[in-house]
């Protein structure tokens, strides 16, 4: 079983910027692909942004152009760039397989974009 471990989150002014990391157990993790997904109070969880094993990425229309997947797999980490944060991109971040096959999910990483 992989588990996974979110980082990065925290309070930030809208217009501002935070870098999310995932690091992932297990040696497989070069082989699936890996997507961030978030949770904001009282709504579902959303993919937010997802990366192929070869690198091809897709991202939820709210973030497009301002959210950047990326990953290392020598690291067994997955990153997300977020910059120009919205007020609406307020939520807990997970990261898990891309797009389904999920393992357990982890804690998540909480992101509050207020001024």
């Amino acid at each position: 079983q992989v588990q996974f471990v979110e980082s990065g989150g925290g309070l930030v002014q809208p217009g501002g910027s935070l870098r999310l990391s995932c690091a992932a157990s297990g040696s497989t993790f070069s082989d699936y692909a890996m997507g961030w997904y978030r949770q904001a109070p009282g709504k579902q969880r959303e993919l937010v942004a997802g990366i192929r094993s070869g690198g091809r990425t897709i991202y939820a229309e709210s973030v497009k152009g301002r959210f950047t997947i990326s990953r290392d797999n020598a690291k067994n980490t997955v990153y997300l760039q977020m910059n120009s944060l919205k007020p609406e991109d307020t939520a807990v971040y997970y990261c898990n397989r891309y797009p389904s096959h999920f393992y357990s999910w982890g804690q998540g990483t909480q992101v509050t974009v207020s001024s």
